[in-house]
């Protein structure tokens, strides 16, 4: 599992690429380093550029980050994908002693332990987790449950029976397709079938346990829309005149995010949000890309990099809290009328 994990899909020249671009973004940004370098350094990964993961790993474990944990746990699972299998199992061992209190850094390990054949190992690790993590809570929190499903896919495959954190992992699952028949290690053996039923029966398990799995562990970043505060939108205008062709007024500007934000929820799109603009930030922004602040088509790569650096409000606010405009109204006084 990694945070905010790449697409595999696209061509590695394009993550090395989207890897330097977040490099440099961290050093505009020092407050957000280490979510930008650990975005970099996944990007790299995908690249098959492990050395330079390994490096933005160890620059980050010099630097005071926010999880240390996390981030060892990452360079571990990445020195053993390259034949460092000793010092990333060090790593791990450093990892459980540490007994951290997110579920991710147990399971990174875990299943870098898995993906080695090291399933007894994987166990242990995920069973260390449930009980710091889960306890005997029947209605654990949503980003423990894959440590649930975690333990049970492994205990699947060690044919272990089901015990009451396994029945637990059985109620909390939401996919059509149960637990146990995703797990099932019999189950791969019908891809070499030559009936084409059988292979079309077992690509929909397979495609119901990915998106499963997908849902579990990604922590998307929201949609964004941009908003400019009043006061920065008139010293952008000041600034780049060019870009009031963009943004006539800020009122028509505040109903625009308002009307976007709806459109997109009409159409389904999930985990929205807003992000709010400084000139300082976009300018430094515009630099980072080797463009000019006035190309209109910049304002949308802004808001999706404000919001991968965590810096989204959700859409819309919740019931009794105020607009996201910044007025100081409730959002159902404000643009949340009607």
């Amino acid at each position: 599992m990694r945070p905010d994990t790449p697409d595999e899909t696209t061509p590695h020249a394009s993550h090395t690429a989207e890897a330097e671009r977040l490099e440099r973004a961290a050093a505009l940004y020092p407050e957000d380093a280490e979510q930008l370098l650990l975005q970099a350094a996944a990007h790299h990964e995908v690249a098959g550029d492990r050395d330079r993961a390994t490096t933005l790993y160890d620059r980050l474990l010099a630097l005071p980050a926010e999880r240390p944990v996390l981030v060892r746990a990452l360079k571990a699972a990445n020195l053993w994908e390259y034949g460092h299998e000793a010092e990333a199992r060090a790593i791990i061992d450093g990892v459980r002693l540490a007994a951290p209190r997110s579920p991710e850094p147990w399971l990174i390990a875990a299943e870098a332990l898995e993906a080695h054949d090291e399933l007894e190992s994987a166990h242990s690790v995920f069973t260390d987790a449930t009980e710091l993590l889960v306890g005997d809570t029947r209605n654990p929190p949503r980003e423990t449950r894959p440590l649930l499903f975690g333990r049970h896919r492994v205990r699947r495959l060690l044919g272990a029976d089901h015990d009451a954190r396994d029945d637990l992992a059985d109620r909390l699952h939401e996919a059509p397709v149960p637990l146990d028949e995703l797990h099932d290690p019999n189950r791969l053996w019908s891809l070499g079938s030559d009936n084409p039923a059988e292979l079309q029966a077992e690509i929909a398990r397979l495609r119901a346990e990915l998106g499963s799995y997908r849902a579990a562990l990604s922590r998307p970043f929201p949609v964004a829309v941009l908003h400019w505060p009043e006061d920065e939108l008139a010293q952008l205008l000041t600034a780049h005149p060019a870009l009031t062709a963009a943004y006539p007024s800020h009122e028509a500007h505040l109903a625009a995010v308002e009307s976007s934000l709806r459109e997109l929820a009409a159409t389904g799109t999930p985990n929205l949000g807003t992000v709010s603009a400084t000139l300082p930030s976009y300018e430094a922004f515009a630099a980072a890309e080797a463009t000019t602040p006035t190309d209109p088509s910049l304002l949308p790569l802004y808001a999706t990099t404000l919001a991968a650096r965590g810096r989204a409000e959700t859409w819309p606010p919740a019931p009794g809290a105020e607009c996201w405009c910044g007025s100081g109204r409730g959002y159902g006084g404000c643009h949340g009328a009607g």
